[in-house]
């Protein structure tokens, strides 16, 4: 049976070099983060059983306890953002070929004229993606241990496409590259017109939605009632490591994120279902709050989550990262922007200022980890 192989080394020629051995021998890849401590990263070893993890010298060690993939996996991927017993997304070669083409058509990717830099972390989808687009389609490609915007800017060309969040889009110029395709968390206004915006999951190989509009072969459909979006394609995956298969038997995967269709078709996406306060009875989605507290001059980042209230169920809170030098915003100027830009009722009732937020390593907030003082 093919076995699964755990890449333990940065971004790199060697990363690439040793994924295509692994894919060579029939065996599938489990990028392994390189921030992680050693516990966290002997937990996740433990919770999705690779068979060898190899160094960034292609040399692999065998592991006690190793569970087989299926014949025809290429990648096991590692959920971000949750907490607990890390899942493994299984994609196939399938459905890593059909991401990468779909993406490629979509984006008029030239691999006589176009470059790939990748520069997200390759144990997330997002970062990996770019890796696997440019193996499927033969495009160059260049590949950095993570982020650094020095290097960035260095390896951008008029010829250069990137994938990149919106942390990593405030210290880049987009008009640097090509194409910029930017996934994670939600988007910046007034992004430059080379700037893709793009929906997807782990579950999904990558993104399938591009500018509000999905991807060839890619369904989008709202689930009745809760408005959660349901996707189906050829890119989704298998299962997940442990067994479980999340599709119905049709084939779609409810996604736990809520949208709408404008007039146009465009998807738009409030946000997890997760993340709805319900505050006196009105359903408050935290990122057109966040959206109206951003605009005030004294806010540099800005999250919002919801906390139990004996009076309302839950209050709207807002945590921000005030701007270096200036004055911090108060909260009856806040509750004021959002009272007029939204409604009263969506309005923050608590404020809390800190130093940073937490964030996932591809930039998207952490709100389980957002801390109340007293905390």
């Amino acid at each position: 049976m093919p076995e699964l192989v755990a890449i333990d080394a940065p971004g790199g020629a060697d990363f690439v070099r040793i994924l295509q051995q692994v894919w060579d021998r029939g065996d599938a890849a489990l990028p392994l983060d390189q921030r992680l401590s050693g516990p966290a990263r002997e937990a996740l070893l433990d919770a999705l059983a690779p068979a060898q993890v190899a160094g960034p010298d292609g040399t692999a060690a065998r592991r006690a306890g190793g569970r087989p993939v299926e014949p025809g996996d290429a990648l096991v991927m590692a959920t971000s953002g949750t907490t607990g017993r890390p899942k493994g997304v299984v994609l196939t070669h399938e459905a890593v070929a059909a991401s990468a083409r779909a993406t490629s058509d979509r984006l008029g990717v030239d691999p006589a004229e176009h470059r790939w830099l990748a520069c997200l972390p390759l144990n997330h989808v997002g970062g990996l993606s770019v890796v696997t687009r440019s193996i499927w389609t033969g495009t160059p490609l260049d590949v950095l241990p993570g982020y650094d915007a020095a290097a960035v800017e260095a390896l951008a060309g008029p010829n250069v496409m990137v994938s990149l969040v919106a942390t990593a889009l405030a210290r880049t110029p987009a008009a640097l590259f090509h194409t910029v395709v930017l996934g994670g968390s939600a988007p910046p206004p007034d992004l430059d017109a080379n700037v893709v915006t793009t929906y997807g999951l782990t579950e999904t190989g990558s993104g399938v939605v591009y500018d509000g509009f999905p991807l060839a072969g890619v369904e989008v459909d709202l689930e009745p009632g809760s408005g959660q979006i349901r996707l189906r394609g050829p890119m989704l995956l298998r299962a997940y490591r442990d067994g479980t298969v999340p599709l119905d038997r049709d084939g779609w995967l409810t996604t736990g994120d809520v949208g709408a269709f404008a007039p146009d078709g465009r998807l738009t996406v409030a946000g997890r279902w997760s993340d709805m306060i319900i505050s006196g009875g009105e359903n408050i989605w935290p990122g057109p709050v966040e959206d109206a507290i951003r605009s005030h001059p004294g806010v540099a980042e800005v999250a919002v989550a919801g906390r139990p209230d004996p009076d309302w169920g839950q209050r709207v809170v807002a945590w921000v990262v005030p701007v270096p030098g200036g004055s911090p915003p108060r909260l009856e100027e806040l509750r004021d922007l959002v009272g007029a830009t939204l409604a009263r009722y969506a309005a923050p009732r608590q404020l809390v200022l800190t130093d940073a937020l937490p964030r996932t390593s591809i930039g998207k907030v952490r709100r389980d980890l957002l801390l109340l003082p007293g905390d």
